[in-house]
C-alpha cells in the first residue's frame, strides 16, 4: 500500500512539473552524411494546447545606429525588454533564416533552484528568434546566444535546442543560473556526420570533453560550453564528483520514470526505426518504458560513482540506411507503432482505435498511479516543421521549411524556401487566434478535418494519411522543378529569383488551405452520422438519378470486440428477448 501510494504521489509530481512546461515538443535531427540527398534535417513540433499554428515572418532589416529591439516572450507575446538592435539583420520564415540556419526546442524544466532568474528577460524563444537575424551558420548561433545570456542573463528554465545550417548540425543545452548569478549554463555538441539525433523535452547531453576555452572560427572543434558548467554546479552543491565524470543532464535535469517514458522515448522511437541495436536492445526498451537504472557501472564497464542514471540510450546513432525527408516527415507522424508503446489498442483508444488520449496524462486509482503514453505526434501540435538546408544550393534557395499547422498526424507539410519574402496569407499571425474564428485561416482549416478524424480514427485516418501523402509527393517532385529555375534565376538576378520562389510559396500554401477545406466538407458528408456514403476516390456518389440523392449507406457500427465490451457491465439491460 505504502509502494501504491508512493507512485501515485511521484505521478502528481510529475504532472506537475509537466504542466509548468508549457511546450513539450520534440525535434528530430538527421545529419548531412544521414541523409539521402546531403540535406541537413531538423524537425519540430510545437505542442501547446494554447498556441495558434502560424508561420512567423521577419524581413532583412537595416537599423539606425542606436536603434533598439524589443523583447517579445515567445510564450506569454508580453514585451519585457529591450537589447541594442544591430545594423542589418537576415530574414526569418518561421525557425528558418535565408542562410538556411534552423533552430528548433524542446522544454525540460531542470533543477527547481534554477528555474528562474531575477531581473533576467531573454526567454528561449527571443533568443532563438535573435540568432537567426543574426547568424550565417549554426556556430555563429551558438555564439550569438552565448554572448546574449552572459550579457542578458536567461530568464526560462532548461531547454535543448537543435541547430542547423547547410553542412552542420548541433545540440545545444542550456538552463539559468537562477538567483545566484547572471547567465546560464550551457554545453553544446556537434552531432557527428552520418548520425541522427533527437530530443523531446529531457535533457540529452551526458558527458563531454571539458574544453579551455571556445575557438568559435575553428572548424575542428566540435563542443562549445560555458567556462563554468561544470564549476558553478559544484559550488552550489549540485556535483561533487570529478570533472571528466560529470553529466550535464545528470545534475541540471536527472531523469527519471516521466523523463524516460513521456520524453526519451520519443526520440527511442525514432532511432529503432532507423538502427536495429537501437530496436533488437532489450535493455534500451526497458528504458524507454520507464525503468531507470542506477547501478554502479555503466553497460561498457566505466564505474558509476556519482549514481547516475546507467542505462540511458545513446545520444546519437549511426542509421542503417541512409534517411529521407520523407522518412522524417514519417517519423514526426510516430504513435509508437511497432513498439510495446503503441497505444491504437486496448478500451482507451475506443471503438475505432484513436491513438490519442486526452490529458492529464497522469492520475491515480485507488491509490495506484497510471499513465497515458506521449507519443510524437499528439492532439495539442499548434505547428511543425522539417527544416531542410541543401549545400549544393544558393541559400535563399537551398533552405526550405516544410511547414505544417496542427496534429502532425494530420497536417500536410508545405514547402517554404527559406528566401522568400512574404508568406501565404492562410498562415500569417492575426488571420485567426485560438479565441478566434477565420474561415480563411490554416490552423482552423486543418483542425476541422483532424478534429472530424477523431470521431471514426479508423475510416477516416486512411483518406487523410493517402491525400497528406499524395500531396506532400506532389510537393516534393514541384520542389525540384522550382529548384532548378530559382539556380538558374538566381544566376542573373537573386531578387527575380527571390520573387519566383516566394510566388511559389505562398500559391502551394494558399492553395493547400483551400483544397484542405473541400476535403473537410467531404470527409464530413461521407462520415455523418456514423454512415458511410459511397464515394469514388474523393467524389461522393449519387444513386443515378442525378437528385444529390445517394445510394444506401453502409453502417459499420462499433464492430463485434466493442459490443463485448459495452455489454460487459449492464447485465441483461440491452438484452434483445423473443
Amino acid at each position: 500500500m505504502m509502494k501504491n501510494k508512493f507512485f501515485a504521489i511521484l505521478f502528481m509530481i510529475f504532472g506537475l512539473m509537466a504542466s509548468k512546461s508549457s511546450y513539450p515538443c520534440t525535434n528530430l535531427i538527421v545529419t548531412k552524411g544521414a541523409s539521402k540527398d546531403g540535406s541537413v534535417m531538423i524537425t519540430y513540433a510545437a505542442d501547446s494546447h494554447v498556441r495558434y499554428g502560424a508561420l512567423a515572418f521577419y524581413p532583412a532589416a537595416d537599423h539606425p545606429k542606436g536603434a533598439m529591439l524589443d523583447i517579445v516572450h515567445y510564450e506569454n507575446g508580453k514585451v519585457t525588454g529591450q537589447i541594442p538592435e544591430v545594423s542589418h539583420t537576415y530574414s526569418v520564415i518561421g525557425l528558418m533564416n535565408e542562410y538556411q540556419v534552423a533552430l528548433g526546442e524542446t522544454t525540460w524544466g531542470g533543477l527547481k533552484e534554477l528555474s528562474s532568474q531575477p531581473d533576467a528577460f531573454l526567454d528561449y524563444g527571443s533568443l532563438m528568434k535573435i540568432a537567426l537575424q543574426r547568424s550565417k551558420t549554426a556556430r555563429e548561433a551558438i555564439r550569438v546566444i552565448a554572448e546574449l545570456v552572459a550579457e542578458y542573463g536567461y530568464s526560462t528554465s532548461g531547454e535543448s535546442i537543435s541547430v542547423s545550417d547547410a553542412n552542420e548540425a548541433w545540440i545545444l543545452e542550456i538552463i539559468g543560473k537562477g538567483e545566484f548569478e547572471k547567465g546560464a549554463v550551457w554545453v553544446a555538441l556537434q552531432i557527428p556526420d552520418g548520425y541522427i539525433c533527437g530530443h523531446a523535452n529531457q535533457a540529452r547531453i551526458t558527458t563531454f570533453p571539458f574544453m579551455k576555452e571556445n575557438r568559435w572560427n575553428d572548424k575542428t572543434q566540435t563542443c562549445f560550453h560555458s567556462p563554468d558548467v561544470i564549476s558553478f554546479a559544484k559550488e552550489h552543491g549540485f556535483y561533487s564528483g570529478s570533472d571528466a565524470a560529470f553529466s550535464f543532464s545528470d545534475v541540471y535535469n536527472p531523469v527519471d520514470f516521466g523523463g524516460a517514458r513521456f520524453c526519451d522515448a520519443r526520440v527511442w522511437t525514432f532511432f529503432r526505426r532507423f538502427n536495429a541495436g537501437i530496436r533488437n536492445d532489450a535493455g534500451i526498451t526497458e528504458y524507454a518504458c520507464g525503468q531507470v537504472e542506477h547501478l554502479d557501472h555503466f553497460p561498457d564497464g566505466n564505474p558509476n560513482p556519482n549514481g547516475f542514471a546507467s542505462n540511458r540510450m545513446p545520444l546519437w546513432v549511426k542509421p542503417d540506411e541512409k534517411v529521407s525527408l520523407e522518412d522524417v516527415m514519417f517519423g514526426m507522424r510516430d504513435h509508437f507503432e511497432g513498439t510495446p508503446l503503441q497505444f491504437d489498442d486496448g478500451i482507451g483508444a475506443g471503438p475505432f482505435h484513436l491513438p490519442y488520449r486526452w490529458r492529464p496524462m497522469t492520475y491515480t486509482i485507488d491509490s495506484n498511479g497510471y499513465c497515458n503514453e506521449r507519443s510524437i505526434a499528439t492532439q495539442q501540435t499548434g505547428y511543425s516543421f522539417v527544416a531542410q538546408s541543401r549545400s549544393w544550393l544558393p541559400d535563399p534557395v537551398g533552405g526550405i521549411f516544410w511547414f505544417g499547422v496542427d496534429d502532425t498526424d494530420g497536417c500536410v507539410y508545405a514547402p517554404m524556401y527559406c528566401g522568400m519574402t512574404e508568406i501565404p496569407y492562410s498562415y500569417t499571425w492575426g488571420n485567426g487566434s485560438m479565441i478566434k474564428w477565420d474561415d480563411k485561416s490554416a490552423f482552423w482549416t486543418f483542425n476541422l478535418v483532424t478534429n472530424w478524424g477523431y470521431t471514426r480514427y479508423d475510416l477516416i485516418h486512411p483518406e487523410v494519411e493517402a491525400y497528406q501523402q499524395e500531396l506532400e509527393s506532389k510537393f516534393i517532385a514541384e520542389v525540384t522543378e522550382v529548384d532548378a529555375k530559382a539556380v538558374a534565376l538566381y544566376k542573373k538576378s537573386p531578387a527575380d529569383a527571390r520573387a519566383y520562389i516566394t510566388r511559389f510559396s505562398v500559391t502551394t500554401g494558399d492553395q493547400l488551405v483551400a483544397d484542405w477545406m473541400d476535403f473537410f466538407h467531404y470527409l464530413f458528408m461521407k462520415y455523418m452520422d456514423g454512415n458511410v456514403k459511397k464515394a469514388d476516390g474523393r467524389k461522393l456518389l449519387d444513386n443515378g438519378n442525378g437528385k444529390g440523392i445517394p445510394p444506401g449507406p453502409s453502417q459499420p457500427g462499433y464492430g463485434k470486440e466493442w459490443e463485448r465490451l459495452m455489454m460487459q457491465n449492464t447485465g441483461d439491460r440491452y438484452k434483445a428477448t423473443h
